[in-house]
């Protein structure tokens, strides 16, 4: 029996997993090869992959570090799942803000595995698989506050970007279902 389409939905949401920072290769990767590596983790949750020549347009913005000799390395990589993940969302200068608040009070590997944690959190709560997203607290900083929105606001967007996605398939399968039963019948 197919899947229903929250069950299509759900099963997406759970496989999406980001790496641990420490996990990122730190060897050096040339763009193509970073452009890949992500792309194999947001396809889960995503329909447009990074390109190259997004990743160069960061890199022109100062949203990344320049390529050591066409390198990127983990630090660079983290960076980038954070902005290919967010731009569903946000714009470039509204990413460069909220790294800019990252950059005032954590280092990058605090901020990025805070960034996967609560974006793992808030794509289960879609599922059904948490009961809740975490609220925050007046102890939270800015930055955490901050976060914790983005991710919330993501998540609802990858959640009916996915509905989306599962009801167009549903209904091309209709289509050519009943493009099918016309043609016999003749």
């Amino acid at each position: 029996m197919p899947a229903t389409r929250e069950e299509q939905i759900a099963e997406s949401l759970n496989s999406f997993q980001m790496p641990a920072y420490t996990e990122i290769p730190n060897v050096g990767l040339y763009l193509k090869q970073v452009v890949a590596y992500i792309n194999d983790f947001l396809d889960p949750i995503r329909d447009d992959p990074l390109t190259v020549s997004m990743v160069s347009n960061y890199v022109k913005h100062k949203l990344i570090p320049n390529p050591i000799h066409k390198m990127y390395y983990r630090e660079q990589i983290a960076l980038l799942f954070f902005i290919a993940v967010t731009k569903c969302v946000l714009s470039l200068e509204e990413i460069r803000f909220l790294l800019a608040i990252q950059e005032k009070s954590y280092d990058t590997e605090y901020s990025y595995e805070q960034f996967r944690r609560k974006m793992e959190e808030a794509l289960h709560h879609m599922t059904g698989v948490q009961d809740k997203i975490p609220p925050a607290s007046s102890d939270d900083s800015e930055g955490h506050i901050l976060l914790r929105n983005t991710v919330i606001t993501i998540s609802h967007k990858i959640y009916m970007d996915r509905y989306f996605y599962y009801a167009q398939l549903a209904e091309n399968k209709e289509s050519e279902s009943g493009a099918e039963k016309k043609g016999a019948e003749k």
